[in-house]
């Protein structure tokens, strides 16, 4: 019955992670999806529960949604069929296993592919784009599929929109064909960097925030670090050659609002645990989950430096995390900028 639906694809999901069991499941309504990981015994145990209990607990598979660790099928699974038609390949790890990822896909006839993560490569200070031109090159399109998105109400089929970004118009066209419909909107945009840099330093601001409101600062101050926050993100998107208007959309603003604000969001919940004193290290085990935040802030502070770019929460995040500054010193500080130092609107290049 299900082979007979003309509009049915073959995706496949590397990464059973929240984020990439959340897209697949939402996604398995109208296609016929293979989630991959590599933990041979995890998939086993999800694909006899039927739910990923571990990252997504209690969202049942649906009918078309099959799991594996076996990369080898989870490729073929993709390829051309013998009506000539592609599938489409998702990439569902964090930033830092992206390029391991890649270089397993060198070499092999897949199909396009998109990537989830949102952040810097630490060691290279590379968006994903960049890491997926160095590792496959210019013969595979690819795509960040990137937006205001919370893994849990995507599972359970609440509406959320996201948007595609790529160098590629085909490559767009299809993900929207493939992957918007139902309680999900995928809008298209040509510009990856923008859309990138937004995904990525949206997590770092959501550390100060999550800081801002554990201490107990207001409201008045989480607007004030939200709407610094964009100028930050503006400021480096646009030096790296993003569009700002990308900044203003959902990979932008809207992204930014949900992780600073929602109680779902990882990176809040971090800078909730920095207020109440607890080590970096204690706030991650007891997230089980990865903060792209951390390390990202890291890279982001650095980059900027590189650059000249002036941010000033991002080094302000990365002090708390990495140098030892307590959080009431640092508000201490950044009350004392003088705000003339700061641009309070970026500039359209």
């Amino acid at each position: 019955m299900q082979e007979n639906q003309p509009n049915r694809r073959r995706i496949t999901v590397l990464g059973a992670g929240a984020w990439g069991t959340a897209v697949a499941i939402a996604v398995a309504a109208r296609h016929d999806v293979l989630l991959w990981g590599r933990n041979a015994g995890a998939m086993a145990d999800i694909a006899a529960a039927r739910d990923n209990t571990h990252y997504l607990p209690g969202f049942p598979f649906p009918q078309g949604l099959r799991v594996t660790a076996d990369f080898d099928a989870a490729v073929a699974h993709v390829q051309r069929d013998g009506a000539g038609q592609d599938g489409l390949l998702i990439a569902a790890t964090p930033v830092a296993g992206l390029r391991p990822l890649l270089h397993s896909l060198k070499g092999r006839p897949i199909p396009n592919l998109v990537w989830l993560c949102k952040g810097f490569e630490y060691e290279t200070g590379l968006l994903p784009h960049q890491i997926f031109h160095e590792v496959l090159g210019d013969d595979i399109a690819g795509g960040a599929l990137s937006g205001p998105s919370f893994a849990q109400e995507v599972a359970r089929g609440l509406p959320c929109a996201l948007t595609i970004a790529s160098a590629s118009a085909a490559l767009r066209d299809d993900v929207v064909a493939a992957v918007h419909g139902g309680t999900m909107r995928v809008y298209s945009s040509d510009d990856l960097i923008g859309v990138e840099v937004g995904g990525a330093v949206k997590n770092v601001m959501a550390i100060a925030t999550g800081c801002a409101d554990g201490m107990g600062l207001g409201l008045n101050a989480r607007a004030a670090l939200i709407t610094r926050g964009l100028a930050e993100v503006t400021r480096l998107g646009t030096a790296l050659g993003g569009n700002i208007e990308t900044f203003m959309g959902l990979t932008g603003m809207g992204d930014l609002i949900l992780t600073c604000t929602g109680d779902l969001s990882r990176n809040r919940r971090v800078g909730l645990g920095l207020a109440q004193g607890k080590a970096l290290d204690t706030i991650v085990a007891e997230l089980g989950h990865v903060a792209e935040g951390v390390p990202c802030a890291k890279a982001v502070r650095e980059l900027a430096a590189r650059l000249g770019v002036d941010m000033p929460l991002t080094d302000g995040v990365a002090s708390l995390l990495f140098d030892g500054v307590k959080p009431e010193v640092l508000v201490t500080r950044m009350l004392a900028r003088d705000p003339r130092d700061e641009t309070l609107a970026p500039t359209s290049k």
